[in-house]
C-alpha cells in the first residue's frame, strides 16, 4: 500500500519570514502615517480686512518668496516683490513682464504664495479689483508639510515637469485635519464630492463660476435631506447661459441667489456642517478640474468655518432674491470665463 506523504513542516519562523517578504512586495501592507505639526491659520476677507497691507507685511518679513499667480497688477505688491527679488510665475494671458510667463494647455489659475514656512491661497488675485472691488478670501497657513506640497507644485509649473500626485494630501495641523489637492493631477472635483457626501446637515457655497454637473446634481439630489444655500456670481450666470448650474437649481426649487456685488463675487468656497471649509483657486467647472493648474484646501476646523460662515452670511444678505429663470438662457455660447 502506497504511503501518503505528509506536507512539509513549516515552522513559525519560516511563516513570519514569508509574511514579511509578501508585505515588502505589496505596498498595500504599508501603513501611511498622517504627518502632524503645530501651526497657525489666519483668514483675510477683502470685504472685512486690509488684505493688501496684510500681504505686503508678510512679504516684507519673508526671506524666500515664491508665487504662482493667475494675475498680478497691484503696484504696491509689485514694488515690494521686486525689492525682495521674488520668484514669480504668471499666466500667459496676464503677463506684464514681471516674473516668468507660464504657457499651459489651460490656465495657470493658481493664486498661491510660499513665504518662508507660510503658504497663502484662496480666490484673491493681487490686482486693484481683486483687493478693492471684488469679494475674495485669502488664507495664510504656517505649515512645513503644506509648504513642501506647494513648493513641488511650483517647480512642476515653473519647469513644465510632469504632474505628480501630491505628497501630503492629509496633514494634522494643531489638531485640525487639512487636505490638499492640485488639479488636474489630484482630481479636485472627486475630492470635493467625497467631502460633500459625508455631510450631516448643511452645505453653503459661494461660487464665482459653477458648471460642474456632478457637483450640481449631487446638491440637487440632497435638497430635501440637507440645509443647502448658495450664492452665484450674477455676471457668470448670465454669460454661461445653459452651462451654469444655477438654472437647474432654480428649476428644482433650490435655495440659491445671485450676488449683490456690482463688481464680482469671486469666492470659490463650500462650508460644510459649520465645521469644514473648501477654498482655493478652483471653480467647480470642467476646465477647473481637467485643464487648469488649480489648488484647493479642505480644512476641518470649526473656528475657520465660523469665519467663512460670517462672510457667507454677509454675501447672502446682500444677494438678490429676484431670480433669473430658465427663460434667460437664450443666446447661448459655449464660452466659460474663469478668473
Amino acid at each position: 500500500m502506497k504511503k501518503t506523504r505528509k506536507p512539509p513542516n513549516i515552522t513559525l519562523t519560516t511563516r513570519l519570514i514569508l509574511i514579511s517578504i509578501i508585505c515588502v512586495a505589496l505596498t498595500t501592507c504599508k501603513t501611511e502615517v498622517t504627518p502632524r505639526e503645530n501651526g497657525t491659520i489666519q483668514v483675510c476677507f477683502t470685504s472685512q480686512h486690509n488684505c493688501t497691507q496684510t500681504l505686503i507685511n508678510l512679504i516684507r518679513n519673508t526671506h524666500t518668496i515664491k508665487a504662482a499667480l493667475y494675475d498680478l497688477s497691484q503696484e504696491e505688491i509689485i514694488s515690494v516683490l521686486e525689492e525682495k527679488h521674488a520668484d514669480i510665475l504668471i499666466d500667459k494671458n496676464n503677463y506684464l513682464g514681471i516674473g516668468k510667463k507660464i504657457r499651459s494647455k489651460g490656465l495657470m489659475h493658481n493664486k498661491f504664495w510660499i513665504l518662508d514656512n507660510h503658504i497663502i491661497t484662496g480666490s484673491l488675485n493681487p490686482t486693484p479689483n481683486g483687493f478693492n472691488k471684488n469679494d475674495n478670501n485669502m488664507i495664510i497657513i504656517n505649515s512645513k508639510y503644506l509648504k513642501k506640497n506647494y513648493e513641488e507644485e511650483f517647480e512642476e509649473i515653473k519647469n513644465n515637469k510632469e504632474d505628480r500626485p501630491t505628497k501630503y494630501k492629509k496633514i494634522i495641523l494643531s489638531g485640525s485635519q487639512i487636505n490638499n489637492y492640485f488639479c488636474p493631477d489630484d482630481g479636485c472635483e472627486d475630492a470635493i464630492l467625497t467631502t460633500l457626501r459625508r455631510v450631516n446637515h448643511s452645505i453653503y457655497f459661494m461660487t464665482f463660476s459653477f458648471t460642474s454637473n456632478r457637483i450640481g446634481d449631487y446638491l440637487i439630489s440632497m435638497k430635501n435631506e440637507l440645509d443647502i444655500r448658495g450664492v452665484f456670481e450674477e455676471r457668470q450666470v448670465k454669460s454661461q447661459k445653459q452651462y451654469t448650474e444655477y438654472y437647474k437649481m432654480i428649476d428644482n426649487n433650490m435655495n440659491v441667489r445671485l450676488d449683490g456685488n456690482k463688481n464680482n463675487m469671486h469666492h470659490k468656497v463650500f462650508i460644510i456642517d459649520n465645521n469644514t471649509v473648501i477654498t482655493g483657486s478652483y471653480n467647480p467647472t470642467a476646465s477647473g478640474d481637467k485643464r487648469n493648474d488649480e489648488n484647493i484646501l479642505i480644512i476641518h476646523d470649526p473656528r475657520i468655518a465660523k469665519e467663512y460662515l460670517e462672510e457667507f452670511e454677509r454675501v447672502w444678505g446682500l444677494a438678490k432674491t429676484q431670480l433669473l429663470t430658465s427663460q434667460h438662457k437664450h443666446g447661448m455660447t459655449p464660452a466659460e470665463r474663469t478668473n
